[in-house]
Parts: structure tokens; C-alpha cells; sequence
């Protein structure tokens, strides 16, 4: 595992609302805004974006954990950006705090957990999980 990071480092990226992202159920749709689980995958990513340049080429990242804290909707077709700032490395676990924005508007900030392991390890752990 490299760290070419420091804590406070930060990475972004925009997601543009779209019609699959919205709170949709078997039920059928809750709300036409950015949905928790949609938000969740891209707090995720955001996270991700520092285990892509942490793992070395014989590991992976795994997602160990998120915490998700709205404060306003996305509408279908608006822009989110996301802000990941490093905040701990411990081990070979990745640590980063989020935040969501539309404009100026926050939408959700949260924590976001990674570990990076061997690719060897995930597929044993994966393995003994489904006997």
C-alpha cells in the first residue's frame, strides 16, 4: 500500500442527478430527488477515488463503512459535488470526510470507511463467506 497522501488532502468529482438515482422501491418512487442509497455509492466513490492511488497492484479496497447526513434534495438533472477530504490513515485502513454540494447548497456530508488488502486475502475471506 503507497501514501502518497497527507491528511487534509482532498479529492472531487461531479455526479448529474439523473432519473435512476432517485428513492425508488419496489412500491414505486418515494421522491424524485437524490436518493440515499444513490448518495451512499457516490460518498463511496469519492472515497475511493484515494484507494485508487493507494493500492498497489496486487490489492484491493473493500468499503468497511458510511455514515450519510442529508440537509437538502437533489433534483434530477442537478449537479453534486462531492469534496472527499483525507482524514486518517490507519494501517491499511482509509479514512475520508465528505461533503455534497449543489451550487453553494449542502446536501449530505458523512464518513466514509476503506481497508485495502491483498486481492489473495479478499478472495479467501469471499470464499469462506459462501460455503
Amino acid at each position: 500500500m503507497k501514501t502518497p497522501f497527507r491528511t487534509g488532502d482532498s479529492k472531487t468529482f461531479e455526479r448529474v442527478v439523473t432519473t435512476g438515482d432517485v428513492a425508488a422501491f419496489e412500491s414505486g418512487t418515494v421522491h424524485e430527488v437524490y436518493s440515499t442509497f444513490a448518495l451512499a455509492r457516490d460518498a463511496e466513490w469519492s472515497g475511493r477515488l484515494f484507494v485508487l492511488e493507494m493500492k498497489e497492484e496486487q490489492e484491493e479496497g473493500i468499503g468497511t463503512g458510511i455514515t450519510i447526513h442529508h440537509h437538502s434534495p437533489a433534483f434530477v438533472g442537478e449537479k453534486v459535488l462531492f469534496t472527499s477530504v483525507l482524514s486518517e490513515v490507519k494501517g491499511n485502513e482509509v479514512i475520508t470526510d465528505y461533503s455534497a454540494h449543489v451550487g453553494s447548497r449542502l446536501i449530505a456530508d458523512g464518513r466514509q470507511w476503506q481497508k485495502i488488502l491483498p486481492k489473495e486475502k479478499l478472495k479467501k475471506i469471499m470464499k469462506e463467506v459462501r460455503k
